[in-house]
């Protein structure tokens, strides 16, 4: 019986364990090793940024370089350990010695859940902390986590991976598992990953699992993920070039009751139309945009391009932000599309 879910498995096996395999923080990578080579670390640092972008894996890697052993490095999760009490634990483990290492290193995840007791307690070892020991806090809500504790570290923010690193992240490892998988394929994985690699690693599991023959395609991806098909966007960009909102609608509904996920086709929405505004005014991204897609995809993109442009504009893709904003707590999450629609092809204006 496998003790790990599918989703975890290939974060575990290929997140990085030095600092040559991080990707994407850079600008942290490089103070964080030259401050080791330097001897010139802090004892207090907090790492921020959204889930799934790094943290605790270069945390790990930092306790690593530091020559700090597993036995020596502690990991506690704040979300389980939030009370006064947890922290006056920690306050007393923090003056025993390391065992077999230089440095005692304590990671603690989720810092922001800490009560607020216990936030004052840990200022109380941040404020003068033993010599052997360094602190590395994370968080996904910088701004839940008071003052005086971020006064006392220092601060780094982890970047949203982009879809393009993702995208090659997901290429790589499917070569590695020998999976085959296409342009299109990995795209859409990196696209979904949301600007996680923990959710991109999931993602690319689940995917995996379904595969009968060790290959990948879009198609598979869609079936998997609940992401609309191209056929869809396709038929929306017609209705949308045509001002057809009788045909938006259409297409929209045969959609909602195929169980599509109305928050990724308004993304793929967005992020379709984006690459057709980018298609039309910066000629020199053409290439580049053709590379990562498609032949289906690319005439999509291109026809939103030329027969698009009075409709496919800054206003409609304002209109499509909106719409992406509002599904996420529309009690109806088909209608903030319908609205958007209705809005760029200018049907009230008409009426």
């Amino acid at each position: 019986m496998k003790s790990e879910t599918s989703s975890q498995v290939l974060y575990r096996k290929y997140r990085p364990s030095d600092w040559a395999e991080v990707v994407g923080q850079e600008h942290i990578v490089s103070v964080l090793a030259q401050s080791i080579e330097n001897s010139s670390f802090a004892q207090a640092y907090l790492f921020t940024g959204s889930r799934g972008t790094g943290k605790t894996s270069v945390a790990r890697i930092f306790a690593k370089a530091l020559g700090t052993t597993d036995e020596d490095t502690i990991e506690i999760d704040a979300a389980s350990n939030r009370g006064i009490d947890d922290i006056r634990a920690l306050r007393e483990a923090v003056r025993s010695f390391p065992f077999s290492s230089k440095f005692k290193v304590y990671i603690i995840d989720e810092v922001h859940m800490l009560s607020k007791d216990a936030f004052n307690a840990l200022l109380k070892t941040l404020e003068e902390p033993p010599a052997h020991v360094v602190f590395i806090l994370a968080t996904t809500e910088l701004d839940k986590v008071p003052e005086t504790i971020l006064s006392r570290c220092q601060v780094f923010s982890f970047r949203k991976p982009t879809e393009k690193i993702l995208t090659s992240i997901v290429e790589d490892i499917a070569k590695r598992e020998k999976i085959k998988i296409d342009n299109e394929a990995a795209s859409l994985i990196g696209f979904l990953g949301d600007g996680s690699f923990r959710d991109t690693y999931g993602l690319l599991q689940k995917v995996i699992s379904a595969s009968s023959d060790r290959s990948i395609n879009r198609e598979l991806v869609e079936s998997v993920t609940g992401a609309p098909s191209l056929v869809v966007i396709h038929d929306l960009y017609d209705a949308l070039i045509n001002k057809d909102i009788d045909s938006a609608y259409t297409v929209l509904s045969k959609a909602n009751d195929h169980h599509t996920d109305m928050m990724l086709l308004a993304q793929l929405m967005l992020d379709t139309m984006r690459m057709s505004l980018m298609y039309r005014y910066a000629p020199n991204l053409r290439e580049e945009i053709e590379s990562k897609h498609n032949e289906k995809y690319i005439e999509i993109i291109k026809k939103g391009a030329v027969e698009g442009a009075q409709v496919i504009s800054s206003t409609s893709i304002i209109a499509m932000i909106t719409a992406v904003e509002r599904i996420a707590y529309a009690a109806i999450p088909a209608l903030p599309l319908e609205l958007a629609f209705l809005e760029m092809i200018e049907v009230e204006k008409k009426a």
